[in-house]
């Protein structure tokens, strides 16, 4: 994975977008990671693997015991009621 600068990134943005289409490209400020740049496709690609994550934390939750959608909706309502009360 390749490092660059902030100021680094600044002054040849171009040539660091350019690499980030190959390899993901750390920029770092005063030496600690700042950011990360990545292609596009890269981040659709990160996107849909958080969907399919999420997706399947959902169907998971549907064949256990966990609380459907209007009784989670009626807690909620209630924490944020008894929150006001303090």
């Amino acid at each position: 994975m390749k490092t660059a600068s902030a100021t680094e990134a600044k002054q040849n943005f171009g040539r660091i977008l350019e690499e980030s289409l190959t390899e993901p490209v750390i920029i770092k400020r005063s030496g600690r990671i700042s950011a990360v740049l990545i292609s596009h496709s890269e981040y659709e690609r990160l996107q849909r693997i958080e969907d399919l994550y999420w997706i399947t934390k959902a169907e998971e939750g549907k064949s256990s015991s966990f609380l459907g959608v209007e009784e989670s909706l009626n807690k909620l309502t209630g924490f944020i009621a008894s929150a006001g009360d303090e």
